[in-house]
């Protein structure tokens, strides 16, 4: 057979579909990984070039932790033996519904591929490969979630120099997702990642995009994202657009600063009451919660946070004016007046 790539002629064994066959082409595959240390000439046997199944190569990980799990699947912490890179691998069950869902989130990290990871904060897609009837997403391994890293400090909040450019670089990654088309649709701390907790300044990345869709294939009324993140025109069942990330982004914004998510409840009837009830008013629990520091910059963000969470979608603030808004501009959120060091939370909606 040949390898059209580098024209290469190769031997090619190719294993029947029998399950016990296919165990025994994994014992197999295990001894020659444990046969690459050797140089093949020198030892007098047969060079392996590595497997593939169904035409996609597959490459070969080693499982070292589980990271989670959801309905999809499981993500795991993996070490690719041929370059020895520890990456994150999400493992997507075999359900035919799933594996749908997948090969869509496949299509819209295509896309993703036009921008610099870094640069935009999201993480950065090193392609799939398959594991029997299983799609796996190779992702890299970033550090802890926004949810772990609140809790971290007892769920008090973040200081306003950590809030700042979290929120400034999670805006940045909404700017740059729109530049492409797509909607993330699932904007909670859980799907972002610090890249690193040690480092300063903090820096952040967008993950999953397992609900992620282009903006041109907006379906009214299907339901996407996480109860307590949603926007109401989703929970409604009415149209809704990219404005939706936004909304999210409002309530990932408060939950950062108070350390407690802004609308609680177990289905959208609850949230919906929620945001009703509270639109003049925040719950008991937050009213003395507030921005840590001693920066003035609380007029800003309660401004920010209203512009964000607007109930009309038309009037909610776009990610672009969120980088240009006076709350990123250190030196316009300072002046010579002392300032409470925390913000009462009940300001935000009034």
């Amino acid at each position: 057979m040949s390898r059209y790539k580098n024209n290469q002629t190769v031997a090619i064994k190719v294993n029947k579909s029998d399950p016990g066959i296919l165990q025994q082409a994994k014992l197999e595959i295990f001894v020659l990984e444990q046969l690459r240390r050797l140089d093949p000439d020198r030892c007098n046997i047969v060079e392996w070039n590595g497997y593939f199944l169904d035409g996609e190569r597959i490459y070969h990980h080693v499982v070292e932790a589980f990271l989670g799990e959801g309905g999809f699947g499981l993500v795991t912490r993996c070490r690719d033996t041929k370059n020895n890179q520890t990456v994150a691998i999400k493992v997507n069950k075999s359900d035919p519904g799933i594996l749908q869902q997948a090969k869509l989130e496949i299509f819209v990290l295509e896309q993703l591929r036009r921008l610099d990871p870094d640069r935009c904060n999201i993480v950065e897609w090193n392609g799939y490969f398959l594991d029997g009837e299983r799609i796996c997403l190779n992702f890299e391994l970033l550090d802890q979630s926004l949810w772990d890293y609140i809790g971290d400090r007892n769920n008090q909040g973040l200081p306003i120099t950590e809030l700042r450019p979290i929120l400034h670089q999670l805006a940045n990654a909404l700017f740059h997702l729109g530049s492409v088309g797509i909607v993330h649709a699932d904007l909670k701390p859980g799907n972002i990642m610090v890249v690193n907790r040690h480092e300063s300044p903090i820096k952040v990345k967008l993950i999953d995009f397992g609900l992620a869709f282009p903006a041109s294939a907006l379906i009214p009324g299907y339901r996407v994202g996480t109860v307590g993140y949603c926007a109401p025109e989703i929970m409604l069942g009415t149209s809704y657009d990219e404005a939706i990330d936004m909304w999210s982004l409002g309530l990932v914004a408060v939950e950062l600063a108070t350390g407690l998510p802004l609308y609680p409840g177990e289905d959208d009837y609850d949230v919906l009451k929620f945001i009703i009830e509270t639109q003049g008013q925040l719950p008991d629990h937050l009213l003395e919660s507030g921005l840590q520091g001693p920066e003035n910059g609380q007029p800003f963000f309660v401004r920010l946070i209203k512009q964000m969470l607007a109930l009309d979608a038309n009037q909610r603030i776009t990610p672009s004016e969120v980088l240009k808004h006076p709350f990123f501009d250190t030196g316009l959120s300072r002046d010579s007046t002392p300032q409470p060091t925390h913000l009462p939370l009940k300001m935000i909606l009034k």
